[in-house]
C-alpha cells in the first residue's frame, strides 16, 4: 500500500493530460473482498447477476448460495490461510465458490483446466492445495482424479454440470452428453455441491485484515523461471477493481451487461470481467469457452454492452466470414490486454461496432491492471497508456535499477500502487528480486512519453504471450526434453498477427536417433496444454551457443528477424 504522502502525484508536466473526469488523487477504499459481493447484493438485489446458457439469477441468489457454500466450505475445515484450489471453466460455480472460500477465511488458487497434469502437480505442491472444487466432467474431473492419487491433494468438492442449465438442457443433459460425465466414487475423498450447500447458510464470521490476508494466489512466471503464486491480498484486489471503477467513468451503475467469455481464472478476467462487473451491478453472460461463432450469436442475442478481451478474440470477429448478419452495436467499452494490441485490430473493430476499444497493462502481480487508455481523451494507439488512480509508473535503470529515468529514456518499467502484489508464496528470494523500495520490477523495457503514456518496447523476460496467456519456455523445454532423442532444445515466442506470439521449438536430435514433428508432438500431447503446444518445430544439426556455451535463445530470434526483413 502507498502512503498518503507517496500517493501525490509527483510534479511532472504530463499529468496535465490526465483525463480531466478521472481524479488519479481518489481516495481508494481498503475493504475485504468479500465487500464488494455484500456491497452489490444489498445494492443490486434483483438485477440479473450470473446469464450461463439462458439460466440467470439475481445478485440476491447468488449472495445466498455464496452463504451456505461458505458454511459448507467451514464445516469441511476451510478457515484463515487455508488455501482451495479452483479448477472450473466459467460457470456459476466459479463465481460461488471464490467467493464462499473467501468469506470462509480461505485462499483461492486458481488452476488453468488446460493445465497438463504435470503442471497440476507442480502447482498443488507448491501452494499446498489439499481440496480442489471442478466440475463432473470427464475431461476435468480425470485429471483431478489422479491428482488425488499422485499429489498432495486429499478431497474433491464436485459441481454437477446439469445443475446449472436451464430447463429442458438441465434434464437432456446427463442422457445426451452420457459419455461426457464422469463417474464419481461415493467415498469420503469426494464432496458433491449440493451436500456442501446443504446448510442453513449462516457461516461463521471471520476477521479478514485486508492488507495482510492473501485473498488469491494468481500463479504466474514473474520475471524469470517456473510458475510462482503472487500473493494477491484482498486490499491488492479490491484497490484494482475499484481502480477499474474509477476509469471506466461511462460504466453506468446497475446497467450494463458484460460478455465473459475470458477465463476467470486468468487474472485479467477474474478482475476486470467478474469483480469489476459486480462493482458496477453488472450482469455477466458467461460462455465456458471461446467459440467464435458462439461468440458472435451471443453479442447478437444477449447485447453485452462490455466486452473486454484479447487481441486475438478482437482480430477473430473483425475476420468473420458473414460479419455482416450480426449485430454488435450494443458493445460500449472494450478494454484489451495479455498482449500487444495492433492498431489496425482496433481501428477495424471500433468501426465494426462503433465501440471504443483502449489497450491497458498489468500483470498477475499487480491484481493485474496498472495503465490504460482513457476512455474519453487522448488515446494513443501502440501505448499502454496512463496509470490508474494511485498509480506511479516509474522508468528505472537496466544498469542502476534504483535510478528513475527522465521522460523519453527507455528502461525498466516499474510500478507503484495499493495494488501491487503482497510477495510469492513462499518464495522471499524471488520476492526481494521483483520487489524492491516498493517498485515492481516488470521485466519489460520501455519509456513514458511526455504526456505520460507508456510505451512497452522490448522484454526481458523470455515468457511467451500466447494469446493472452503466459507460456513459459522453460515449462515446453522441460517437457520436450523428457523425449530420450532430443538432445538439446530452445523454445521460443515469435510474432503472430493472430495470437500475438506463438511458440516455436528448435530441436538437436540426438546423434544416432531419429525424431519427426509428428511423432513429437504425439509425445507431448499429455504433458503441454493446447496454448504451449509448439505451433512450429525446427530440426537443427546444431544450435547457437553463448561464449559460456549456454544455449542462445537471442541468437535464433535474432536469426528469425532477419528472415522476416527478407521475406
Amino acid at each position: 500500500m502507498m502512503g498518503d504522502a507517496a500517493r501525490t502525484l509527483p510534479d511532472q508536466s504530463w499529468t496535465l493530460g490526465y483525463p480531466p473526469d478521472v481524479d488519479w488523487n481518489a481516495p481508494i477504499p481498503v475493504k475485504p473482498l468479500t465487500a464488494l459481493l455484500e456491497d452489490a447484493a444489498a445494492r443490486f438485489a434483483e438485477r440479473p447477476f450470473l446469464d450461463f446458457m439462458g439460466k440467470r439469477s439475481t445478485y440476491a441468489e447468488v449472495a445466498r448460495m455464496v452463504d451456505r457454500a461458505a458454511r459448507g466450505f467451514q464445516a469441511i475445515g476451510v478457515s484463515k490461510g487455508v488455501r482451495v484450489g479452483l479448477f472450473l471453466p466459467n460457470t456459476p460455480y466459479f463465481v460461488i465458490c471464490y467467493f464462499a472460500i473467501l468469506k470462509a477465511g480461505g485462499t483461492v488458487v486458481n488452476f488453468n483446466p488446460l493445465y497438463a497434469e504435470r503442471e497440476l502437480h507442480h502447482q498443488i505442491t507448491d501452494s499446498g492445495v489439499e481440496l480442489m472444487v471442478t466440475l463432473d466432467l470427464k475431461v476435468l474431473y480425470g485429471k483431478m482424479a489422479r491428482m488425488l492419487a499422485e499429489s498432495g491433494l486429499k478431497r474433491l468438492v464436485i459441481c454437477p454440470m446439469a445443475d446449472i442449465l436451464p430447463f429442458p438442457k438441465n434434464w437432456l443433459f446427463p442422457i445426451v452428453k452420457r459419455a461426457e460425465v464422469a463417474r464419481i466414487p461415493a467415498d469420503d475423498r469426494h464432496l458433491s455441491f449440493r451436500r456442501l450447500v446443504a446448510n442453513d447458510g449462516a457461516p461463521k464470521p471471520v476477521a479478514i485484515d485486508p492488507t495482510e490476508d492473501v485473498a488469491v494466489l494468481q500463479y504466474t512466471g514473474g520475471t524469470t523461471g517456473v510458475p510462482k503464486g503472487a500473493m494477491l491480498t484482498h486490499a491488492n484486489l479490491f484497490a484494482n477493481t475499484e481502480q477499474c471503477s474509477l476509469w471506466f467513468v461511462g460504466a453506468r451503475q446497475g446497467e450494463e451487461r458484460m460478455l465473459g467469455v475470458l477465463p476467470f481464472f486468468h487474472v485479467f478476467a477474474m478482475t476486470v470481467v467478474m469483480n469489476f462487473s459486480i462493482r458496477i451491478g453488472a450482469e455477466i453472460v458467461m460462455l465456458p469457452r471461446f467459440e467464435l461463432d458462439q461468440v458472435m450469436e451471443t453479442i447478437h442475442a444477449r447485447k453485452p454492452t462490455l466486452f473486454p478481451a484479447v487481441p486475438t478474440i478482437y482480430t477473430a470477429i473483425n475476420h468473420h466470414r458473414h460479419l455482416e448478419k450480426y449485430d454488435l452495436s450494443s458493445i460500449r467499452y472494450c478494454l484489451s490486454g495479455g498482449a500487444p494490441l495492433p492498431v489496425e485490430v482496433k481501428e477495424a473493430f471500433e468501426r465494426n461496432t462503433g465501440c471504443v476499444l483502449v489497450e491497458g497493462y498489468g500483470l498477475s502481480e499487480s491484481s493485474p491492471v496498472a495503465t490504460a487508455n482513457p476512455i474519453t481523451g487522448l488515446n494513443k494507439a501502440g501505448s499502454i497508456g496512463l496509470p490508474l488512480p494511485g498509480t506511479l509508473i516509474e522508468i528505472v535503470s537496466l544498469e542502476e535499477p534504483r535510478r528513475v529515468l527522465p521522460v523519453g529514456e527507455k528502461g525498466e518499467v516499474c510500478i507503484r500502487g495499493p495494488q501491487v502484489m503482497k510477495g510469492y508464496w513462499n518464495k522471499p528470494s524471488e520476492t526481494a528480486l521483483t520487489l524492491v523500495d516498493g517498485r515492481l520490477h516488470t521485466g519489460d523495457v520501455g519509456y513514458m512519453d511526455e504526456d505520460g503514456y507508456t510505451h512497452i518496447v522490448d522484454r526481458i523476460k523470455d515468457m511467451i504471450l500466447c494469446s493472452g496467456f503466459n507460456v513459459y519456455p522453460r515449462n515446453v523445454e522441460e517437457a520436450i526434453y523428457l523425449h530420450p532423442a532430443v538432445a538439446e532444445c530452445v523454445v521460443a515466442g515469435l510474432p503472430d498477427e493472430y495470437r500475438g506470439q506463438t511458440v516455436k521449438a528448435y530441436i538437436r536430435v540426438d546423434d544416432g536417433k531419429t525424431l519427426t514433428r509428428e511423432e513429437l508432438i504425439g509425445f507431448l500431447k499429455d504433458k503441454l496444454s493446447p496454448i504451449e503446444m509448439p505451433k512450429a518445430i525446427e530440426f537443427r544439426g546444431e544450435l547457437p551457443k553463448t561464449m559460456i556455451g549456454k544455449l542462445s535463445r537471442k541468437a535464433l530470434l535474432d536469426e528469425e528477424a532477419e528472415r522476416r526483413k527478407g521475406s
